[in-house]
């Protein structure tokens, strides 16, 4: 069996246990949850990553969202997919620092979180004001240098806001300073 179709295959049982493990899960907007790990992954094909990446890209919210396990994660994933998620996953009382540092030093968790980060800003129109402000500050914070696009995502989500965060102008320069 060629490459190309053994890869095929895993993804598509990687697809159906993340439809399965995210049934009856929504999105603030109301789509189904599965909704955001397909496009992470999704993203992650469109920049030229493989199927680790991919996969990843669908698991990335299992372990925080459902009752998946690590053995599941690593019977369809492999070892590398599971760090990844791993890493990726908030446990409680879990340090930002700490948590973004670790994805850092790995890169198929940062281009995944990259992904993730890059399609919850751009999913956030349809949330609260408060919520919007939120998002922006802490992507202002920790997410700027992980991905282009994300600086002007972040811009897109403030130029939605009724009414202009006044602490922005603290972080436009730092906006357009990692634009590429």
């Amino acid at each position: 069996m060629d490459n190309n179709k053994i890869e095929y295959e895993k993804f598509i049982k990687a697809l159906e246990f993340t439809i399965i493990k995210h049934d009856g899960q929504y999105r603030k907007g109301g789509l189904p949850y599965v909704t955001h790990p397909l496009s992470v992954s999704e993203m992650l094909r469109a920049k030229g990553y493989g199927i680790d990446y991919r996969i990843a890209g669908l698991f990335h919210d299992l372990l925080e969202d459902t009752d998946a396990t690590e053995d599941e994660i690593l019977q369809l994933g492999g070892p590398r997919v599971l760090t990844a998620v791993k890493l990726l996953t908030k446990e409680d009382g879990y340090i930002m620092a700490e948590y973004i540092g670790n994805i850092k030093k790995n890169q198929l968790a940062s281009a995944v979180k990259a992904a993730d980060r890059l399609h919850n800003l751009r999913s956030a129109l349809v949330a609260s004001e408060e919520f919007k402000r939120k998002y922006i500050l802490e992507s202002l914070d920790w997410y700027m240098d992980f991905d282009p696009d994300i600086p002007i995502a972040v811009k897109a989500l403030a130029d939605s806001l009724s009414k202009p965060m006044t602490e922005l102008s603290l972080y436009y320069d730092k906006i357009e300073s990692w634009k590429i």
